[in-house]
């Protein structure tokens, strides 16, 4: 072989070694590179699964924990406004009394509120309300068919007029009997004392829904008055803008006694139950309410208002509030104001 001939296969051999290196150096870049996009692909779809797990899942506020609710007999005379705690009440519940007034339950759960008021005397079919709210029932006094009731239904119940003044105090702002005032600390004290149970695992009597209840097949409920009598009319102003209802009693813009607050709510129901004078021995025109069975009423909410059925089987048991197909309403997440008004109501939706 000559002298040219070997130095050119040597050059070859080299051109080979180095074309095979250059193979080898680019099939492990390309893998190395294919990992580095593998592995950025598994760190976004890590970080994307990340953000899915860390998106909070919607709960409901207006009912949750297992703090007991209390329900406090509210004043609802006109010496009485303003009234306080209202705001903070998850559930508001009015009905007639004698003389064509009307009184409030507020039931409140896991709150801390300095001043609920004006409290009021029992009346024994608001009893039932509180019963199937499973509710520590307070009060300033008692009709004797209600503390016949309390006593006869084993009702958890506070009397403020038993308690200490530092419990139930008067306030100066007011004249008696429209001026008694309590907390929900003082409320929980007596009830330590008492030994009621103050957790409970009921379910809401009301079927609370997460997204946006809008009536869409409802009629304008821009205003509402419900005339509990001549002399006693509630009314409510829809504010679009905030999407609740401002409260308006015997022609006064209700406030809170404390902060001076307007009174507002996000959800109104209207139920007809007949009422008739109760015999109780004192003639004084107390009230018997005939609120077993399927009654008839409204749903209102975002200026809108559907007809609906209120079914309630006995005193304790869960009113059940139904469309006009039979199907349980879903209630917008807010506090809510139950109006149970006379089969004569002269309601007016507009």
């Amino acid at each position: 072989m000559s002298k040219g001939t070997k130095v050119l296969l040597v050059i070859l051999i080299i051109v080979i070694i180095f074309a095979g290196a250059l193979l080898v150096y680019k099939m492990f870049s390309d893998s190395k590179q294919e990992n580095i996009i593998s592995l950025d692909i598994d760190v976004i779809k890590n970080e994307t699964n990340n953000k899915e797990e860390q998106i909070p899942i919607k709960e409901i506020e207006t009912f949750k924990g297992n703090d007991r609710p209390i329900a406090v007999m509210i004043d609802n005379h006109k010496a009485a406004l303003p009234q306080g705690g209202l705001n903070n009440a998850y559930l508001v519940y009015e009905i007639i009394v004698e003389g064509g007034e009307s009184r409030l339950m507020a039931l409140f759960k896991g709150q801390d509120i300095e001043k609920i008021g004006p409290v009021r005397s029992a009346r024994h079919y608001f009893l039932d309300y509180a019963l199937e709210n499973d509710a520590i029932y307070v009060h300033y006094g008692w009709s004797p068919q209600a503390q016949s009731d309390i006593s006869a239904l084993d009702v958890d119940n506070i009397n403020g007029i038993s308690e200490s003044t530092s419990s139930f105090w008067r306030t100066k702002d007011k004249k008696a009997p429209h001026n008694v005032a309590t907390s929900t600390e003082k409320i929980l004290e007596i009830a330590n004392e008492k030994k009621y149970r103050t957790n409970s695992t009921k379910a809401s009597v009301l079927n609370y829904v997460t997204d946006e209840v809008n009536l869409e097949d409802g009629i304008t409920a821009s205003t509402i008055e419900i005339p509990y009598s001549g002399s006693n009319v509630v009314k409510y102003e829809f504010d679009p803008d905030t999407k609740r209802y401002q409260r308006y009693s015997k022609g006064v813009e209700e406030t809170d006694w404390s902060t001076g607050e307007f009174i507002t709510t996000k959800n109104i129901i209207i139920t007809f139950a007949r009422n008739t004078t109760l015999n109780d021995g004192e003639n004084v025109g107390r009230q018997d309410l005939h609120n077993i069975g399927e009654l008839e009423g409204y749903y209102i909410t975002n200026g809108k208002a559907i007809k609906i059925t209120c079914e309630k089987t006995a005193r304790s048991a869960q009113t059940v509030y139904k469309d006009l197909n039979g199907n349980e309403i879903n209630v917008n997440d807010g506090n809510t104001y139950i109006q149970i008004c006379p089969l004569n109501a002269d309601v007016t939706i507009e």
